[in-house]
């Protein structure tokens, strides 16, 4: 893994809050012992459930998921995601996770993630995802509802 990201010096500090901006929704999980690796890192596949756990928490901000139950009618899926690991995560840290969507098409919207080590005061990772629209009951894609689209606009401050 190499460190590409802004790094922050004794003279010009970067604020976590700053590392953040523009990211209405930031959630806050520990870095768990269980999740480093053999390589006494953690492991990559941990930085996309910390993704998770931010898009689950912009879910349940907009309204735009029923999160319990079985999925019924229209409700988002994950189509891809990815992410450019910027710095190594260790144990013990916390991580800050920003969530925020950056576009709306008619079927799907584009998120982004990035993850800030609190210990190590950097960017850890930066990822992307498009959720799609998905009719449950019928199996296939969907329209964003306009709902979607107003929630969105709501916590982005923009008309999508």
């Amino acid at each position: 893994m190499s460190f590409d990201g802004p790094r922050p010096s004794m003279h010009h500090p970067l604020m976590i809050d700053d590392m953040l901006d523009g990211f209405e929704v930031v959630v806050t999980m520990p870095v768990a012992w269980g999740d480093m690796d053999a390589f006494q890192h953690v492991n990559n596949i941990v930085y996309f459930r910390y993704f998770e756990d931010a898009r689950i928490a912009y879910f349940e901000r907009t309204g735009i998921a029923g999160l319990s139950g079985r999925p019924c009618g229209i409700g988002p899926i994950l189509a891809s995601t990815s992410c450019q690991y910027k710095a190594p995560l260790l144990y013990p840290d916390e991580v800050r996770i920003g969530a925020r969507v950056t576009s709306v098409g008619e079927h799907s919207f584009e998120m982004e993630y990035r993850i800030v080590s609190v210990a190590a005061h950097a960017i850890a990772a930066e990822g992307v995802g498009v959720v799609v629209a998905y009719d449950y009951d019928a199996e296939r894609k969907a329209t964003i509802p306009p709902a979607w689209r107003t929630a969105l606009s709501s916590v982005e401050g923009c008309s999508f």
